[in-house]
């Protein structure tokens, strides 16, 4: 079976095995699906940055970005259930709350970014964002990072080499590194120009999470205006940044200082219900809005709105972007004391509530098998995390926006004490 950078760093490993629940997945599920975590955790309610298993043991969750505002947070649910009871259709019938959400969306983005898309998964709207931006430019390459996850239909899994490596991505594709170096830029453009694909975009997502967590704010910008000044445009992949993860705003690219073409975002916008868009300038939207009668049956469907909708009173009643970026640079400090000293650990890098921590070996190089190790001591004290990064060896912390000081606590008492016991 093909390795996945992004799927398998923290996949289990073994076989149906002897828990039944295991067996019965693998048999009516098949072998494509994978499980987080050496022993698998079944988890069947959570709370705030809580989750809870089938035997009632607590984790503390610092991985989940799609309960972005906090499992089953009140007034997520409220609104879910309140329209629920009231009525829920497609989008070819009026309906207020779609034109009101967007209208409150498009308010918190560049005036330049003006209408908006609806769609149910990431996936979905990275996709429809590669058309749009075929149809306007007259091209097809398209330049990503080089560990980029951008989605698994067909189109956004020949842009997401994290998926099966470079040599799985599609031949219209050029991958650069995180740091989007100048010369590497420019060899990009020249090779698919070259090639006869043209270029249609730079795909981006905006913290880097897949290929190890890079924030360097001052990078995009000039691979940027490269990518124009050769006919391509910008689509900022916000499905794991956005959303005030950042703590810098509602969305990562503000931090770069651009503006994006096309912004796609997911995960983190309905709190766990399925719900995507991609918001776009009108007039690199026009030429495909002209030809193309877009409909997606269950996309912006007033359910999800409700969510989406109840997300944004959260964040902005709960001052969540703040709190993203005051707990976030607490927990950050506190890793970054961690790691000071200890051999074992590199870097620590990251923005808001989404870092990443470097693991290596006694010879300073990135170690893949320990980082694995330590995530699965981690579940084993009851804090979920995972890991990132071409080696494989960048913790991944992400917890939902809610996070406290108190979790900050928590979570370095129990990565101080499984770091304590590395080489033991």
């Amino acid at each position: 079976m093909t390795f996945s950078n992004i799927m398998d760093s923290n996949s289990y490993q073994g076989g149906p095995g002897a828990d039944p629940l295991i067996e019965a997945r693998s048999t009516v599920l098949g072998p494509a699906y994978r499980l987080f975590y050496e022993r698998p955790v079944h988890l069947v309610r959570g709370q705030g940055t809580k989750l809870y298993d089938a035997d009632g043991r607590e984790y503390l969750d610092a991985y989940n970005n799609v309960a972005s505002v906090g499992h089953c947070h009140p007034h997520v649910i409220d609104a879910v259930t309140r329209q629920l009871n009231t009525l829920n259709t497609h989008t070819r019938y009026l309906h207020e709350s779609i034109v009101e959400y967007s209208q409150r969306l498009l308010a918190g983005m560049p005036a330049e970014i003006n209408q908006v898309m609806y769609a149910c998964t990431g996936s979905e709207a990275n996709d429809l964002a590669l058309r749009v931006a075929a149809m306007y430019t007259g091209a097809t390459g398209v330049i990503v990072t080089h560990e980029a996850y951008h989605g698994n239909t067909e189109a956004v899994t020949a842009i997401s080499p994290s998926m099966g490596g470079r040599a799985g991505v599609g031949t219209h594709v050029r991958t650069v590194s995180a740091q989007l170096g100048r010369d590497e830029i420019a060899a990009a453009i020249a090779d698919l120009q070259d090639s006869g694909h043209g270029v249609s975009a730079l795909v981006v997502d905006t913290i880097f999470s897949s290929d190890g967590i890079y924030p360097d704010p001052f990078v995009l910008a000039p691979a940027v205006a490269a990518v124009r000044a050769a006919g391509g445009v910008l689509i900022a992949d916000e499905v794991q940044p956005g959303f005030g993860r950042t703590g810098a705003g509602m969305w990562g690219f503000t931090r770069h200082g651009v503006v994006p073409d096309l912004v796609t975002m997911g995960k983190p916008m309905a709190n766990g219900m399925p719900v995507s868009a991609m918001a776009a300038r009108a007039e690199v939207l026009a030429r495909f809005a002209d030809r193309v009668p877009y409909f997606n049956t269950f996309g912006g469907n007033p359910v999800s709105m409700a969510a989406a909708a109840a997300v944004l009173d959260v964040i902005e009643d709960q001052r969540l972007i703040s709190n993203a970026a005051t707990v976030g640079g607490d927990l950050r400090a506190e890793l970054t004391r961690l790691a000071a000293g200890n051999p074992r650990v590199g870097q620590v890098r990251g923005a808001g509530l989404y870092i990443g921590m470097e693991v290596l070996d006694g010879a300073g190089a990135p170690d893949r098998e320990t980082a694995r190790w330590i995530i699965n001591a981690m579940r084993e004290r009851g804090v979920l995390i995972s890991v990132c990064g071409a080696d494989g060896n960048v913790l991944k912390i992400r917890p939902p926006l809610v996070f406290s000081m108190s979790d900050v606590d928590r979570f370095i008492a129990e990565l101080t004490a499984v770091l304590a016991s590395l080489d033991k």
